[in-house]
């Protein structure tokens, strides 16, 4: 009777019928009297959402107390109805570290029990393999499943804290339920998607793992598991450090396992894509995953980005529309319109429904960013940084947040502070040029004309190495020239201000420091011609105008045909005075490493190129 009753609880469950199940499964405990179907009941009830119900359920037949399962379901039944406080109290506020092993100690005190059990293995019978088990007598007292539970509580301890805005506790919570159970992977997910690591730390953090605890039915298979589930958590890391790494689990993954079309793969090479800048081949990626799964919410923040990017309006408009007609309840919908009005530049309104997707869930990193992105927008400086700060707050491991108010501050030339938190932004990431261009510009203003030619050449090397778009570096290799020319290496500032120009940076401002170069070089005639080619981009241009006389006086002088110009430093002073006031946009931005970064996939705001110098 109970093996009859157990299989039509099954088949009830199978088939979502959860009132059949209630009912048979509380015929079923009567006779029994067992704590797992009393658990099961239980969880039936969570399943229909009657979280109280659970609760009272399991307070009644005192199973909190004695049962790991019942304990870790209880205090989810209290997260639910938004108890954080009383979810505490029945976890705990200690995490067991006791089970954690690190990998090291797993390669070296693994042993074989010859297909024996586990310890308190209540199943009655050996799984046929030599188990693996490490040599920690507390980890071998504990029960498997009784582990996992324990990982999972550790998880949901790291649930409360984050909604207590506790988020240094939430880390430590999430990481210790990952070092448990390699295999929870809700804890790593909160980790990735809510940026609380950076680059460096999540790499370090992968290291630590013990994929060897992972097994399977067939010990053979045991290794390939824990590779397999490895290279799944790479694809999850930061694309801004070890792509080589990235692209061989990607590659592993798509061959062996046939992942290629995966739609979480799929993201992660977008992700990686759109950090080189390649906004048009991440967005084919992005849509193609819609294509075949338009409800998959975790894309349209990095989709989103790349529409931005590409100004692409009417596809915002049009998936704005929809997503607000059939998904009012999703952040992604209200980002998707603030992304479509920033777009088109009501900021006004950009504004209004950031802010909506942010209260609708206040961890929403995307929409923290573009809310802030719209007080920078308007040149609001002030509410732009506390933005930013408060995004800083919440989403610790990324550097976006740190690297736009070090560009606030730099557009209030405010170096000292700019500078303080561009150092703070490249202590978490290192190795993104954009960052990398915004100190070297500090540097420059600074007058540490050595500190930016090294950052600015370290920026153009990492875009390279990476693999980036070059075009999207011209405002960086413009910025070096100008350092060059700053400090008299007249033939590198030539060489880079040539190879912008060749890059299809056709401005009247580079037009402009290529003639003065000239000058100096005595190249007057040369001067002459690159004048003419910056009026011929902006026929009014001062600069180019005032320079331009100067560069026929000076190829008159050398022909003998009137008076010599004035001398150099004149020159470079009445140079400084007109070309001090010019700025030339980069236009690179980012989202957010999510998740996410995406971690966040985040819009970054316009970075300055340097067309502006302090005199020598």
């Amino acid at each position: 009777m109970q093996q009859f009753l157990k299989d039509w609880r099954r088949d009830a469950m199978q088939k979502h019928q959860y009132e059949s199940a209630i009912y048979i499964g509380d015929k079923l405990l009567a006779i029994t009297n067992d704590d797992n179907d009393a658990f099961f009941l239980a969880q039936v009830h969570f399943s229909t959402g009657n979280y109280t119900r659970a609760q009272s359920f399991l307070d009644k037949h005192n199973l909190i107390g004695r049962n790991t399962s019942c304990q870790y379901l209880a205090a989810y039944c209290q997260i639910r109805q938004g108890k954080y406080e009383e979810a505490l109290s029945i976890l705990g506020d200690k995490n067991p570290t006791h089970l954690i092993i690190s990998p090291s100690k797993t390669r070296r005190k693994l042993q074989h029990t010859n297909g024996t059990l586990r310890p308190g293995n209540k199943h009655g019978k050996g799984n046929g393999k030599p188990d693996r088990i490490e040599r920690s007598e507390e980890r071998d007292r504990e029960n498997l499943s009784d582990i996992k539970y324990e990982a999972g509580m550790c998880y949901l301890r790291g649930i409360c804290y984050a909604k207590q805005n506790a988020f240094d506790r939430a880390k430590e919570c999430y990481k210790d339920a990952v070092r448990i159970d390699v295999q929870c992977f809700e804890a790593f997910d909160q980790l990735m998607k809510n940026s609380l690591m950076s680059p460096d730390e999540e790499w370090a953090f992968l290291e630590s793992l013990d994929f060897d605890s992972i097994s399977t039915e067939n010990n053979d298979t045991s290794q390939e598991a824990a590779q397999f589930v490895k290279m799944l958590y790479t694809t999850r890391l930061s694309k801004y450090k070890n792509p080589v790494d990235f692209n061989h689990a990607s590659e592993t993954l798509s061959t062996h396992y046939n992942l290629a079309t995966n739609p979480d793969l799929l993201l992660s090479k977008a992700e990686l894509l759109f950090t080189q800048c390649r906004f048009k081949q991440a967005l084919a990626l992005t849509t193609s995953i819609l294509d075949t799964d338009e409800y998959n919410f975790s894309i349209y923040p990095l989709h989103l980005a790349c529409l931005h990017e590409l100004a692409q309006t009417n596809t915002l408009f049009l998936l704005s529309h929809r997503l607000a007609d059939l998904h009012p309840d999703e952040p992604s919908t209200w980002l998707a319109v603030g992304v479509y009005y920033l777009s088109i530049s009501q900021i006004a309104e950009a504004r209004r429904f950031f802010s909506k997707a942010s209260m609708m869930d206040p961890h929403f990193g995307p929409a923290w960013i573009g809310f802030a992105h719209t007080f920078a927008a308007e040149g609001e400086h002030d509410q732009a940084i506390s933005a930013y700060s408060t995004a800083a707050r919440l989403f610790q491991g990324t550097h976006l947040p740190q690297l736009f108010l070090g560009m606030q501050n730099l557009q209030l030339n405010n170096m000292t502070l700019a500078h303080e938190y561009l150092n703070a932004a490249h202590a978490l990431c290192s190795t993104d040029p954009l960052l990398l261009n915004e100190l070297g510009v500090v540097f420059y203003h600074l007058d540490h004309l050595p500190d930016a030619v090294a950052v600015f050449n370290s920026a153009l090397t990492i875009a390279a190495d990476i693999d980036s778009d070059p075009r999207a570096w011209i405002a960086t290799r413009a910025n070096l020239g100008h350092a060059y020319r700053r400090r008299r290496q007249w033939d590198l500032a030539l060489q880079e201000f040539e190879e912008v120009l060749r890059q299809g940076g056709r401005d009247a401002g580079i037009f402009c420091a290529k003639g003065l170069v000239l000058l100096e070089m005595g190249r007057s005639w040369e001067a002459v011609c690159a004048m003419h080619e910056a009026l011929a981009v902006a026929p009014q241009d001062p600069v180019a105008t005032d320079l331009l006389g100067r560069a026929l006086e000076e190829n008159a002088s050398l022909q003998g045909w009137g008076n010599s110009m004035e001398g150099e430093d004149e020159e470079d002073r009445h140079f400084e005075s007109f070309i001090g006031a010019r700025r030339g946009e980069l236009q690179r931005k980012n989202h957010t490493k999510g998740k996410d970064r995406g971690r966040i996939s985040e819009v970054v705001e316009d970075s300055m190129m340097v067309m502006s110098d302090e005199e020598d």
